[in-house]
């Protein structure tokens, strides 16, 4: 890549703790933070119910209690503790509460105290600097979609959807060398996806989740709530753009008159017309739509996706497996190869995937006691 020096891969451990609020996945990736190499060994560690319950009782507050950010360094040193020979830390914490417009956002968790544990250097704190800078904060996976799409060989635009606990979008054209470089990339949040459903099943059902969309496919969706829904002052704002987990909670008012499986099928149809809609921003309909995250366990969703998107753009909507990726893990493994852009000094983000005012490199670096 023209201005870049070359540098010597290392194995990177990338930490995610998503806002569906599962557990907390590892997994490492051999980088130089331009290239994927290799991808290495993973791990899941669950959380609990009643740790689950801890998280729950915070999300939305500016300060973690003393008791949840030992939760949350402790779940991460124990998954960890899974992976072997790393050099470098990616730690991205949870996200308790996210608000861009306003300057802020929040994740909790010190990756000093990882830094210590694992005597490597962590980067962590990735989203601060890009809010300070004007930027949304999110999504940050896109530079690691285009290192993808250049890995897997791509030679035209794909798109790949995080369907999480918040849907977000990237659009790739791999054909541009430098994420940063205009036209390469557009990424924004399309959405509601996994968390409103989960939040109603444990709700209504004291389910986690609605396991491959078995329970939506029992329902009708009402259209009426969903075309309502989609007149949400968000949907019309141009990208780049972002969410907190909670931006929705009027849609699962909406459906609280519904039954149980007519309310879940509802949600499950607003997060894909969500990703329909979203499509519409991309600069050039993308040959493929791959599909990463929970939601593509989701066999409901994914008829769903494939009707809206397929139908109207003529674009194949595919789970990440389908090119010899790991949807399960690929959000941890961004975070390894944006941890090792860090330590390079090369951006993480630019104005197409997060509004900030320039290419910036976020994160902050804590490096072990001598």
């Amino acid at each position: 890549m023209r201005g870049i020096s070359k540098a010597e891969p290392i194995w990177v451990a990338g930490c995610m703790s998503g806002t569906s609020l599962d557990g907390v996945d590892v997994a490492m990736v051999l980088t130089d933070g331009v290239e994927i190499f290799a991808f290495g060994d993973s791990y899941f560690r669950p959380y609990s119910e009643p740790e689950q319950a801890l998280f729950r009782a915070e999300l939305g507050l500016w300060a973690a209690s003393t008791e949840l950010c030992e939760l949350i360094e402790t779940a991460h040193a124990e998954a960890l503790s899974n992976l072997k020979g790393f050099d470098l830390i990616g730690f991205h914490g949870q996200t308790l509460a996210h608000d861009p417009d306003h300057g802020r956002t929040y994740q909790a968790g010190d990756g000093a105290v990882l830094a210590e544990l694992f005597d490597v250097p962590v980067v962590w704190d990735f989203r601060s600097a890009d809010v300070d800078m004007g930027g949304q904060g999110a999504p940050l996976a896109p530079f690691y979609h285009h290192a993808l799409a250049r890995h897997i060989g791509a030679t035209s635009p794909v798109a790949f959807l995080n369907m999480g606990g918040v849907g977000n979008l990237t659009w790739v054209d791999p054909r541009i060398a430098d994420p940063a470089s205009p036209g390469a990339l557009l990424a924004f949040d399309t959405g509601p996806a996994n968390a409103p459903v989960n939040d109603l099943m444990r709700a209504r059902r004291g389910m986690a989740y609605d396991a491959n969309g078995a329970f939506a496919a029992l329902g009708t969706p009402d259209m009426a709530i969903v075309t309502a829904g989609l007149e949400l002052p968000y949907f019309y704002k141009m990208p780049p753009k972002s969410l907190d987990r909670n931006d929705f909670h009027g849609v699962i008012d909406a459906v609280s008159a519904l039954s149980d499986a007519d309310a879940v099928a509802t949600l499950t149809a607003f997060a894909a017309a969500g990703v329909a809609r979203a499509m519409d921003h991309c600069p050039t309909p993308p040959s493929a739509l791959y599909v990463t995250g929970g939601g593509r366990h989701n066999t409901t969703l994914m008829t769903m996706l494939a009707a809206g998107v397929a139908g109207d753009l003529e674009c194949p909507v595919l789970p990440v497996e389908v090119v010899g990726l790991d949807g399960d893990m690929l959000e941890a493994q961004a975070f390894a190869f944006l941890a090792m852009r860090v330590k390079r000094g090369l951006p993480t983000s630019c104005p197409a995937t997060t509004g900030v005012r320039a290419a910036i490199g976020g994160g902050r670096v804590s490096k072990p006691s001598p």
